[in-house]
């Protein structure tokens, strides 16, 4: 690392029955960074504090104008990732996740990947899984590549790649799209309605991520949670019933990798062919 962050306090302790430190959450993203700073370099960063662990008071911060050290980039006062030591200060801040948005400096108008992020409110995980397939079989059929992963908490992340060739706009009007044939599909058990009590017992199928600024759990992002769990690239083969995303930990991961390698990388190549793919829907 070129600069050097101070790191303080790395034995607080962040989770209290699992008992990692902060300490801990440094040692992974260093260990984990060459996998995870692909999906976070160049991109402003919507900070998620948490310093006094999981158990303590969490707030967001955009805004680091005046605390951000003199090597930080920034983007309007937004914090912008760009190494390892950038990944490591978000750390010292009390980041235990790390949420990236879609796109990068140089094209911040035009996503990366678009996202249907699979929210389910008082419903089997199982409909979660069912949700994604579903999905996976619509692009599909219209000749688009998918990939899933966890997102860390209670649901699933279905992402496509896009290649900085569309613009916000355009991602969200296809990823809504998808959203409705899928309920069309599963009317019972999706909605894609926002508010809470108008999807109870579904999965909220939220094409609204889709948005400039929005951000979400980055892959290899730890999560806040119990069990220290990181939002994790799947195989499809694996999106399935009987799929528990709580077994994907700070413990899983590095194994994981070693056997899978980052079945990510995708998602960050040169993109579908957007227009094409929504006349095949």
């Amino acid at each position: 690392m070129k600069a050097k962050v101070k790191v303080t306090n790395p034995d607080k302790v962040f989770w209290p029955k699992e008992g990692y430190t902060k300490g801990d959450v440094i040692d992974y993203y260093h260990a984990i960074s060459k996998y995870i700073l692909p999906y976070i370099q160049n991109r402003p960063q919507s900070l998620n504090r948490h310093p006094n662990g999981i158990k303590g008071e969490n707030f967001f911060q955009k805004n680091v104008k005046g605390l951000a050290p003199k090597w930080a980039k920034t983007y309007h006062n937004y914090f912008v990732a760009t190494d390892e030591a950038s990944l490591i200060y978000m750390v010292q801040l009390g980041c235990i996740e790390i949420n990236p948005w879609f796109s990068r400096l140089g094209h911040l108008d035009k996503p990366d990947y678009l996202v249907l992020d699979l929210d389910p409110l008082e419903i089997d995980f199982k409909r979660v899984v069912e949700a994604a397939q579903t999905i996976r079989q619509i692009l599909s059929k219209a000749g688009v590549k998918s990939y899933c992963k966890t997102s860390g908490a209670t649901g699933l992340h279905v992402y496509v790649s896009l290649g900085a060739k569309y613009t916000y706009e355009q991602a969200k009007h296809f990823a809504n799209i998808v959203a409705i044939l899928t309920n069309k599909r599963l009317p019972k058990t999706t909605s894609v309605l926002r508010m809470p009590h108008k999807r109870r017992r579904k999965v909220y199928l939220d094409f609204l991520q889709n948005r400039k600024g929005q951000t979400l759990a980055c892959p290899y992002s730890l999560r806040p949670k119990p069990g220290a769990t990181v939002a994790t690239p799947l195989k499809w083969s694996e999106v399935k019933p009987g799929l528990n995303p709580k077994k994907f930990t700070i413990k899983t991961i590095f194994p994981r990798l070693k056997k899978h390698g980052d079945l990510f990388k995708p998602v960050l190549g040169k993109g579908i062919d957007l227009k094409k793919a929504l006349k095949l829907l």
